[in-house]
């Protein structure tokens, strides 16, 4: 067993080391590279964290694809375009993720811009509600299911009252939020303090944080991540889910 100060500095090693450019070339975070505008940032990145779960190669091609079925201009194409012209994504698939599916997110983003001010409004409201994460993705879900829906959606936005990880959520947020200078996440939403945001959960992060003893919980589930991001908090209290480099880039590369 590490001593806390060899566990620190391994971690801290391997977030330097992943959280690097070179990184961006295998993981979804390049579709929102591709652009300079806030709100398509904002939007291509929610739409390739949705899709984020299977083999890396075929969540980027298929964002790529929802990027150019949108004409490479997602901001514009959810203001200026209505449902009706919308046929073409009923074609789209990822695993689990459909046509139908795909119509939804789009209806609700659509809602979310035109009648909330925006993605980075409505989580930041949700988040003011208590200073807290829950509470942000408690009042993002709120918002998204505004817009009729069929049952069937429901399960691509993770519910952590059911006890989901919320990965791709917490992903998503690690993208907007986190400032630093080494090029990956973009901390474009100012306020939202990354000392709040969540570890994004998965298969390689849990197994490594258990191996290194950071994680207890045997389940990848709300109480689990919680629990990890605690501890990786008494490693930086300001950016806790730089670590999310470490640990999935031990477990996924290594």
């Amino acid at each position: 067993m590490e001593t806390y100060e060899e566990l620190r500095q391994l971690l801290d090693e391997k977030a330097s080391q992943y959280n690097h450019p070179d990184f961006i070339a295998s993981d979804p975070i390049q579709i929102p590279r591709q652009f300079a505008q806030k709100e398509n940032i904002e939007i291509a990145g929610f739409l390739a964290a949705t899709i984020a779960w299977g083999q890396r190669p075929t969540i980027i091609k298929n964002a790529f694809k929802l990027m150019a079925m949108m004409d490479q201009k997602p901001y514009e194409f959810l203001m200026h375009t209505e449902e009706q012209d919308w046929g073409h994504f009923l074609d789209f698939k990822h695993r689990t993720f459909n046509g139908v599916d795909c119509l939804f997110f789009l209806r609700s983003l659509q809602n979310i811009y035109r009648k909330h001010e925006g993605l980075e409004a409505v989580f930041t409201k949700g988040y003011q509600t208590d200073q807290s994460m829950a509470s942000a993705l408690r009042y993002f879900r709120q918002v998204f299911f505004e817009v009729p829906f069929e049952a069937r959606s429901q399960k691509h936005v993770s519910n952590i009252d059911k006890g989901a990880s919320a990965k791709r959520l917490n992903m998503y947020l690690r993208w907007m939020v986190r400032q630093d200078d080494c090029g990956v996440d973009f901390g474009l939403w100012k306020q939202i303090p990354m000392s709040a945001l969540l570890l994004p959960l998965d298969v390689h992060t849990g197994r490594q944080a258990r191996q290194l003893g950071l994680l207890t919980r045997k389940q990848d589930d709300w109480k689990a991540v919680l629990e990890l991001t605690e501890k990786l908090r008494a490693f930086d209290p300001h950016d806790p889910v730089k670590y999310d480099f470490a640990l999935f880039g031990m477990g996924a590369f290594e």
